[in-house]
């Protein structure tokens, strides 16, 4: 333990550097332990504070922007890609959406005190057509707060790590080995977390195909568009008669939903975890004729089936008979339908400030 202390010593800002920039590049190697020890020897003199934070938010920069030209570039493959090695892919996606929708760019400090969303942020600005000098200078913001605010925890409380430090030290080359231990037990059990959800989530899909087919057969299908509002803003091209509903919605208004008819999910998300979470909160109550949509909105557009543009006007659909203000009738927009071969125009969001 003392080598690793003197090996600390003498190349923090090596491994600062490398610590972040490993943990931003989405490999799942916590940075947190690294910069409060460099924080607990900067206390006891033996760092330099400023180097300190520069490296950390240097390793953070330059990862940021890779992820960022690499999410301009290849859009939501870049996105599927990380949620699929993340240890909670569940709704990595969504949560980095619903916090740039909140707070705008100042989404980009936030994600950086969020486990798991702080590798998402910078892919999806841009794919959000957020200007490069925009983004590093709110990022530049966030990866200081982010490396400066851990270095002052290890700074405050120098001494107390000093003591634990020294009994690990007194545990000899097992104390590394415990360490070591304790973060591939965490690893696994987010793994075993996430294989599980995944299990418990696997039923009857439908394939894109299939979906086309009964609709060209004049099936009366309900399809539900769960994309978070955000994308839709980005993104508003719906599969051809979709309604939209978040997650939140489903829950909320279950009850709107028929009993007689097929209802078809669809996301963008990997794994199609949130149409299947949807899904199986239906069937736990009582909604049967339920099946998410195989590859979701990226399988439909692939095989260059028709979407829809939200027009103006809204109209009410799926139930009838006595309404009250909790049981109204969602509103859904009427849609202008597009060829297979068009591309509907995305609008960039105007970010907040």
């Amino acid at each position: 333990m003392n080598q690793t202390l003197e090996f600390l010593t003498r190349h923090g800002t090596a491994v600062v550097f490398a610590a972040v920039f490993i943990e931003q590049m989405g490999i799942p190697l916590p940075a947190t332990p690294w910069l409060v020890a460099c924080g607990a020897l900067i206390g006891a003199g033996k760092m330099n504070w400023a180097i300190a934070v520069g490296a950390a938010a240097f390793g953070s920069l330059l990862a940021d922007l890779i992820w960022f030209y690499l999410g301009r570039h290849f859009g939501n493959r870049v996105l599927n890609l990380l949620c699929r090695i993340s240890l909670e892919p569940d709704s990595c996606v969504r949560r980095t959406q619903d916090v740039f929708a909140r707070y705008g760019m100042r989404g980009v400090i936030v994600a950086k005190f969020i486990p798991g969303l702080s590798t998402l942020a910078p892919p999806l600005a841009g794919s959000s057509g957020v200007g490069a000098p925009r983004f590093f200078l709110f990022d530049t913001i966030g990866s200081l707060l982010y490396a400066g605010g851990l270095i002052l925890v290890g700074v405050l409380f120098s001494r107390q790590l000093e003591q634990v430090l020294a009994a690990f030290a007194n545990l000899g080359g097992s104390a590394l080995a415990i360490v070591a231990g304790l973060l591939a037990l965490y690893i696994g059990y987010k793994y075993l977390q996430r294989y599980r959800l995944l299990r418990e989530l696997r039923m009857s899909r439908i394939t894109v195909d299939e979906l086309h087919q009964k609709q060209e057969a004049g099936e009366n299908l309900v399809v539900v568009d769960l994309r978070p509002q955000s994308e839709l803003d980005q993104d508003p091209a719906r599969i051809r008669g979709a309604l939209h509903m978040t997650l939140d919605e489903v829950s909320r208004r279950r009850q709107e939903l028929p009993l007689d008819r097929d209802i078809i999910l669809y996301c963008s998300c990997p794994n199609e975890v949130s149409s299947a979470r949807a899904a199986l909160l239906l069937h736990r109550n009582g909604i049967r004729r339920v099946r998410p949509l195989l590859g979701g909105i990226d399988a439909w557009r692939e095989r260059k089936y028709p979407t829809e543009l939200p027009a103006v006007a809204t109209a009410t659909v799926l139930v009838s008979g006595p309404v009250t203000k909790e049981t109204a009738p969602i509103e859904t927009s009427p849609t202008q339908a597009l060829t297979p071969d068009e591309s509907p125009s995305v609008k960039t969001p105007e970010s907040n400030v």
